[in-house]
């Protein structure tokens, strides 16, 4: 993955059959899929793969227990499937992960335990194991940190789960791999249309050079999430909303707050939502909410009473209750959902499962949906882009295909922290040998390594320290004290790999500074000092 590269192969080609723009989840899917039938694809994205709503996810692989609960058995069914296929498909990064319900009530244990086995047959042969009834005793054996006043039971049941940005890399890569193009950093600014109204392309503009690239292309798919509005208003300003941003939150805290290799699932919280506790990468996520929001942003705020709601949530269930000054990061994610035709307010009412609208001028826009189902969405957006432009009848080829970094699983060593990058863990090893200053940490409290950022520069399009520490290894959002004390080394690796100038460097700091102090709760002082 070299931007360079990319760049120069936007012009080498007269016509493209499928633009995508997009770099999350539900474009890399659509890219993914169209190149893997045969067709010339390129993917532009604004800024960085997964710069928004997919890397702020609840790192979940799931059918989404509460969609049973709704009665959505099809959307369950489905998302149980993908989830079975992406473990096989992507080994390195999905694991399985088991999930306890504590239970207050006698009755609560038998209700989740019937519920919780027919989300396990609906898995049918993908199921990741079965659902178990445990005693009080043997839930505090398993979760210390539990809150332990009128504990009656457990439910544990298994899930998926897996890290968001580094399966947006693997998707990129692999579109590359498959002869495919993907560059970041591309903002489409316009679409081309010919004289019957139909778009045949777009006008793309490179955020960095502000060079503009007329492309085009006999389909183009407009997979910007959150964003779809903004593409739809550049081909029809009276579209009408089809997108309602919702915003779920995550708090990061210290692994002290679940000394416990299983994560907490609160079924039904004060509000009917539903409170996860999982361990990732060392830490203790805590999260999500569902605030409908008026306005979509990539760098998106916990709202105060969403802090709270969190906070005071996970105080009723843990025995350790954390306050402000214990949380390492807060990031905040959008979910695209379908608008909900009577203009409703409840995000319960919008749909999770994702739609295909087809636009008089041909453009295809492919809304809502979730990460566990990027595939399916991206197969159903290929499919109904080739019957509207008529493009045969070539069938999906990616329900096994293998993701760039898939390793048999049973070779997956989760112990260290590099089995993220599966495949390419022999060169990232070689690289730490290389040169002394590689295999140094780039923050002491932290396992990543300098290699893991030359690394990320030379072969992940990552162009700056913001795609680094957010992103390629996921710093920012597990502790951002740590990140904005990392800020001016990672930025010092960029300049040299590029021969960028001291004012670069910088710049950039005081821009990734600027941006990580929205991750604290509490002010930033230098080297911790409160």
């Amino acid at each position: 993955m070299k931007r360079n590269e990319e760049l120069n192969k936007i012009t080498s080609v007269k016509e493209w059959d499928f633009i995508v723009i997009g770099g999350g989840a539900s474009g890399l899917g659509s890219a993914l899929d169209a190149v893997s039938r045969g067709f010339k694809t390129l993917l532009l994205e604004s800024h960085d793969f997964a710069k928004a709503t997919s890397s702020r996810s609840t790192k979940l692989v799931h059918g989404g227990v509460r969609y049973l609960a709704q009665g959505d058995i099809g959307l369950v069914r489905e998302a149980l499937k993908e989830r079975g296929l992406l473990a096989k498909n992507a080994a390195h990064v999905v694991k399985n992960q088991s999930f306890i319900i504590p239970n207050y009530t006698w009755w609560e244990g038998i209700y989740y335990k019937i519920g919780l086995s027919v989300y396990d047959f609906l898995a049918g042969k993908l199921s990741l194991g079965k659902t178990k009834y445990i005693s009080k005793s043997k839930t505090i054996e398993k979760l210390p940190t539990i809150a332990q006043e009128n504990l009656a039971s457990g439910v544990v049941y298994q899930d998926g789960q897996f890290d968001d940005a580094r399966l947006a890399i693997n998707l990129t890569q692999t579109i590359i791999e498959k002869g495919g193009t993907a560059v970041n950093y591309i903002k489409v600014i316009n679409l081309i249309k010919n004289d019957s109204n139909k778009i045949v392309g777009v006008v793309a503009e490179d955020q960095f050079t502000k060079q503009q690239y007329k492309i085009h292309a006999q389909v183009v798919i407009n997979a910007t999430g959150v964003f779809t509005n903004h593409i739809l208003n550049m081909n029809n300003p009276k579209h009408g909303k089809f997108v309602v941003p919702s915003q779920g939150i995550h708090l990061v805290l210290d692994r002290s707050f679940l000394k416990s290799e299983d994560a907490i699932m609160i079924p039904k919280t004060s509000d009917g939502r539903v409170l996860f506790v999982v361990p990732w990468h060392n830490r203790a996520l805590v999260g999500t909410t569902d605030t409908l929001l008026e306005n979509e942003s990539f760098e998106p705020r916990a709202l105060e009473e969403e802090i709270s709601f969190v906070l005071n949530t996970a105080r009723q269930y843990l025995a350790k209750k954390p306050t402000r000054e214990d949380v390492k990061s807060v990031f905040a994610g959008l979910r695209p959902l379908a608008a909900p035709k009577d203009g409703s307010k409840s995000t319960k009412e919008v749909s999770r499962s994702h739609k295909i609208v087809t636009s008089d001028t041909g453009l295809i826009s492919i809304i809502g949906g979730k990460w566990t189902t990027y595939r399916k969405m991206a197969e159903d957006t290929i499919n109904e882009a080739m019957k509207v432009h008529r493009l045969g009848t070539t069938t999906s080829k990616t329900e096994h295909l293998s993701i760039h970094g898939n390793v048999k699983p049973e070779t997956v060593d989760r112990n260290h922290h590099l089995y993220v990058y599966g495949s390419d863990i022999p060169m990232i090893k070689a690289l730490q040998k290389s040169q002394p200053e590689y295999s140094e940490k780039i923050h002491p409290d932290h396992p990543f390594t300098i290699a893991e950022a030359v690394w990320a520069v030379r072969n992940e399009m990552a162009e700056t320290i913001e795609d680094i520490l957010a992103r390629r290894v996921r710093l920012l959002f597990l502790d951002a004290r740590a990140a904005i004390d990392s800020a001016h080394k990672i930025a010092v690796i960029i300049a040299k790999e590029k021969r960028y100038s001291e004012e670069w460097i910088h710049e950039q700091e005081k821009e990734f500074i600027e941006l990580a102090e929205g991750y604290l709760l509490t002010p930033y002082s230098p080297n911790n000092q409160p």
